[in-house]
């Protein structure tokens, strides 16, 4: 299968630097988006980390093989964060973290592994999917007590992650293992994108004739709203 993506990612009009970044490599089914936290050069270190990591993985393996190979180079980065590179920042008290959305392909098969709130979407059949489920209070709160999304989401630590890299020292992963049909899009994508646009803007985007287009009108329409995060996206289709 001959995967098209497009990856575009920006540092918004609010913050001074982007700590999001982005890996598109439609050749070897791979696609990351990481959004770095910790302030400074922190979180744009993290999710580099990140980036620089799933570089080096082979590529000339099963897709399950690789699955492996991405779990010990996320478990590795969250050592080196948590640890390693923290306990010599300037600040004892330093936070390095990023979290993970990313996206694993071969044939019809796809892998789509996650730690925090970066998402993944499915534009299937003029339907959207959220494949992801968010790592954060906002979404223990809907689960746990049985908020609803209107209450939860005025907890004022709503957003507050409960997983991210680098943010303990045992990290777990989410992974949903999928089918890819003729058809399909899919979108990674950070906070900063999503949390002010609606389903229906999402999905009229992915809906569009290529991705590159996709990636366009979602920008845009980001861009046009208060932005006041970083906003990273890939478009990825078969």
């Amino acid at each position: 299968m001959l995967w098209q993506s497009t990856a575009r990612t920006d540092k918004g009009k609010v913050r001074k630097r982007n700590e999001d970044a982005v890996l598109d490599l439609p050749e070897r089914g791979l696609w990351v988006v990481a959004d770095g936290m910790g302030g400074h050069q922190n979180g744009a270190l993290a999710s580099r980390l990140i980036i620089e990591e799933m570089l080096e993985l082979p590529d000339q393996l099963s897709l399950d093989e690789r699955l492996l190979g991405v779990r010990d180079c996320l478990y590795r980065v969250n050592r080196l964060l948590g640890h390693d590179i923290t306990v010599t920042a300037d600040r004892p008290d330093s936070i390095m973290g990023s979290t993970v959305v990313m996206l694993l392909a071969e044939g019809e098969r796809a892998i789509c592994v996650w730690a925090g709130d970066s998402r993944c979407y499915l534009w299937r059949s003029g339907r959207l999917f959220q494949l992801s489920r968010d790592h954060c209070l906002m979404q223990e709160l809907m689960e746990e007590q049985q908020m609803s999304e209107e209450e939860a989401a005025s907890h004022p630590s709503a957003r507050a992650l409960t997983r991210a890299v680098g943010a303990n020292d045992e990290l777990m992963l989410d992974v949903v293992d999928f089918t890819v049909y003729p058809g399909d899009t899919l979108l990674l994508c950070s906070d900063g994108l999503y949390q002010d646009l609606s389903r229906t803007a999402i999905g009229d985007a992915l809906a569009l004739d290529s991705t590159e287009h996709a990636v366009q009108r979602l920008f845009k329409e980001a861009l046009e709203g208060p932005a006041r995060d970083n906003i990273s996206a890939v478009v990825v289709r078969p």
